[in-house]
């Protein structure tokens, strides 16, 4: 089939659709080269998403993708596939499911271990509303690490709500023969005709006292067997009709198993085998390295652009094993992120004292509040925008006892392509509120090497050290020593920062200085508890602030700042506060999000010049 678009696949054979498939991949790998992004994941569900789109209205019925990353193909069959060369690229399409894109995309979608609870509201109002649509959620096996996935499931196999559940497993080894088995039996346990068979015959069965007797008997027996031949036993105790596992590339097979999943009265998990980087040798031989990646060459899977220099997480890695030499008391943890939190050198040398949990970031704060407790030194390696989903057990099990644990917090502030599911704008706002946890934020690598050792062994209780994706970004320096510190003297003006934005803060004053405007440029190295005193101190020089930070502008550091000032009784003459704003921030790359936000160095400086020569 060599349609730009496909409005819809219900009338197309068997023969059309492995055909389409094939197109279908072969643009993926062409549109990813070029724009990069999740590889694997999605030439792993091509048959999958073709054989849904087959079945399901995605217009209508409702789809609930997880983690979403596996998205593309569902959004080249709906509408985008003639825009997919602006993929994860500034106003063009997202990588990530997102109903303000599309109707077809029936929630946002970026983080994992969610689709099941989602899909079975769905289903709950559709019943309550009398309203006739279908209901699919499509989950990866990594998501099954995830707690919420049992939670949804649980209560799904309880409210027996008409709905489809796809486990995408593209991790468990499955004998071919037992598979093919597996398969056949699938296919007769959900046929209308078999169920209603059996519906018949336990009612005969149990209608008699020997009946009933033989029936236990034999559904003991059957169970057992079922039981030592197919894996889905956990899933029936739920409450779910089990189909698997099956072919997850035989679009045809595929097909006829959810049509007569589709059909069943009830909740089905439909248990897929899938092969990450399927049809593609490069991305086959090495699915993790494909799985979220740059521009490559298409004819060896090279990477085109390298990564220009050493980064954050890069440093934190080399400087977290350089640590662990000396004290064996040192752990790592990580949530299913072990390379891109920099710590794949960290396993690989202390396997016995680094633990990846999987997706479960609640699970890991709690573990690492255990391991603190009884002596250990733990470091919880994660992204800001994942570490959100532990603020209760920061709470709980962290701050009330006071315990000494470090949260390396990776990919703080603006991360790019990824966009709203991913940017990390929330962590100084959510993390200031624990009792007695010490925010750290280095702005360049020196800072951090110091910082991660200082967390260790000069502070007590939780410590957080955040900083950004990616290298320096003009600064190199090291001025870690106090909470805050003054970079550059100045009289007309302060202007204030951390992290990564000091580099752009820095060159705004290069150019007022230039203008003849004298900027006192303060930089805050810890923002739990923020330092406020000490920059009332430093206020007094100027009477004039501007505050430029890469977080939401609620709770961040500005809002505590001003505060501060009012609550000092300090008259400022005027002040401002650059921001990420109240909402939330789109895909892009960093550049381009920083000079939506008002971030950027030709931005900042027009608003200095304000604050400095008209007052705000």
């Amino acid at each position: 089939m060599q349609r730009a678009e496909y409005p819809s696949l219900h009338g197309i054979s068997d023969r059309e659709a492995e055909e389409l498939c094939e197109t279908l991949r072969r643009r993926i790998i062409d549109v990813v080269s070029k724009t990069g992004g999740h590889l694997a994941s999605n030439l792993g569900v091509v048959e999958l998403t073709v054989a849904l789109h087959r079945v399901y209205d995605t217009s209508r019925d409702r789809l609930v993708f997880d983690v979403g990353h596996q998205c593309y193909v569902h959004k080249m069959l709906t509408g985008r596939n003639g825009m997919m060369e602006t993929l994860r690229t500034f106003g063009g399409v997202a990588g990530f499911p997102k109903p303000a894109e599309s109707p077809h995309d029936a929630c946002i979608a970026g983080h994992a271990s969610t689709a099941v609870s989602t899909a079975l509201g769905m289903a709950i109002a559709r019943t309550r509303l009398g309203e006739d649509y279908k209901v699919a959620a499509l989950l990866g096996d990594g998501s099954l690490t995830g707690g919420l996935s049992y939670e949804g499931l649980s209560m799904a196999g309880q409210r027996r709500e008409p709905m489809v559940v796809i486990l995408n497993d593209n991790g468990m080894s499955i004998d071919a023969s037992m598979g093919g088995v597996a398969q056949h039996l699938a296919k007769q346990r959900l046929k209308p005709q078999y169920l209603h068979a059996k519906e018949i015959y336990r009612k005969l069965m149990l209608a008699t006292p020997p009946g009933r007797g033989f029936y236990r008997f034999s559904h003991q027996v059957k169970e057992g067997i079922k039981a030592s031949l197919l894996p889905g036993s956990m899933f029936e105790n739920m409450g779910f009709r089990y189909m698997g596992p099956v072919d997850g590339h035989d679009v045809k097979g595929l097909t006829k198993l959810l049509r007569h999943a589709a059909a069943v009265n009830g909740p089905v998990l439909l248990h897929v085998k899938t092969v990450k980087g399927k049809g593609y040798g490069p991305a086959e031989r090495t699915p993790d390295t494909f799985h979220g990646t740059g521009p490559f060459r298409t004819e060896d899977g090279a990477v085109l652009k390298g990564t220009g220099g050493e980064s954050f997480s890069a440093r934190f890695g080399s400087e977290l094993q350089a640590l662990a030499e000396k004290d064996p008391r040192i752990c790592a943890i990580t949530a299913a992120m072990t390379g891109g939190t920099g710590l794949s050198g960290f396993a690989e040398r202390y396997p016995r004292r680094f633990f990846d949990v999987g997706i479960a970031e609640s699970h890991a704060v709690t573990m690492a509040a255990g391991m603190a407790k009884q002596g250990l030194l733990p470091v919880f390696a994660v992204y800001s925008t994942f570490f959100q989903r532990s603020y209760d057990m920061l709470l709980h099990d962290i701050a009330i006892d006071k315990l000494h644990v470090v949260f390396c917090v990776d990919r703080a502030g603006l991360v790019g392509d990824d966009g709203e599911t991913h940017h990390g704008l929330f962590d100084p706002s959510f993390l200031k509120t624990i009792p007695g946890m010490t925010v750290l934020c280095p702005a360049s690598l020196a800072e951090l090497s110091v910082m991660l050792h200082r967390a260790f062994y000069e502070y007590k209780g939780p410590v957080a050290v955040r900083y950004p994706r990616g290298g320096e970004n003009g600064y190199h320096e090291d001025h870690s020593q106090e909470p805050a510190c003054i970079l550059e003297e100045g009289t007309d003006l302060t202007m204030l920062s951390f992290g990564s934005l000091t580099g752009n803060v820095l060159e705004v004053a290069k150019r007022l200085r230039q203008d003849g405007i004298s900027v006192q440029v303060v930089k805050l190295n810890q923002l739990a508890p923020l330092p406020s005193g000490r920059v009332l101190e430093f206020l007094k020089k100027t009477g004039r602030l501007l505050v430029a930070q890469e977080c939401a502008e609620a709770g961040g550091p500005g809002e505590g700042i001003l505060a501060a000032v009012a609550a000092g009784g300090l008259q400022l003459k005027s002040a401002a506060v650059c921001s990420c704003g109240e909402g939330f921030v789109t895909h892009g790359t960093i550049p381009q999000l920083r000079k939506l936000c008002g971030l950027d160095v030709d931005s900042l400086y027009q608003k200095a010049r304000e604050v400095a020569v008209h007052g705000g």
